[in-house]
């Protein structure tokens, strides 16, 4: 990796597939300010409605907040209006707990819908783009350890270069394992840990 890389260390914040501690959110932000890292966080608003102190921790320590719906379900699944009225709703959350305007970063759930127009189309109407990746991490996966994340973002991240969008997510116990490692190993390679709006203008 060259030196002056941007990579921006994005978390995709929201109710777990599968059962993990209970504070790995806390963990990873208490993490990257141990680190003075930043980072940026597409916040589930259902996710935000119930836990309003910890977005409003993540927006209080300077990372960018993005949105993520509120039902976390496949957009083009949605009509028109549910679209809407998911992607509102959430976004209510997220001003309420936060402070934040999340507007104009979006992350579809599972990415579905990035390349939808209709989806894309009714995001566009609302303010918001949606935000992919380049390196996911496959967090998600059943089984995953925090060396197999830490393996898999920095060989993509390294891969990808300047301006890499990294995709994490804030419940699986590898992740939080895997984050205080995984800064230093970026930072190693001559990274420089940005918030997304520093590379996808």
């Amino acid at each position: 990796m060259s030196e002056r890389v941007r990579i921006a260390l994005t978390i995709d914040t929201e109710y777990g597939d599968r059962p993990g501690r209970p504070d790995n959110a806390e963990r990873l932000l208490a993490a990257l300010g141990e680190e003075g890292a930043v980072a940026s966080f597409f916040l589930q608003g259902r996710w935000t409605a119930a836990h309003p102190e910890t977005a409003a921790a993540i927006a209080g320590a300077g990372h960018l907040i993005g949105n993520h719906s509120n039902w976390h379900v496949r957009m083009p699944l949605l009509t028109d209006e549910g679209l809407v009225e998911d992607v509102r709703t959430a976004e209510r959350s997220i001003a309420a707990a936060t402070g934040a305007d999340p507007r104009p970063f979006f992350r579809c759930p599972y990415g579905a819908g990035h390349d939808d127009p209709r989806v894309l189309d009714g995001l566009r109407g609302l303010g918001y783009r949606h935000v992919h990746w380049h390196v996911d991490a496959h967090d998600w996966e059943a089984g995953q350890t925090a060396d197999g994340v830490l393996e898999r973002v920095l060989d993509g991240a390294g891969r990808q270069g300047d301006g890499a969008v990294v995709l994490v997510h804030s419940w699986p116990d590898a992740t939080a394992e895997a984050l205080p490692r995984l800064i230093d190993g970026l930072r190693s390679g001559g990274a420089e840990l940005v918030r997304l709006d520093a590379v996808d203008a």
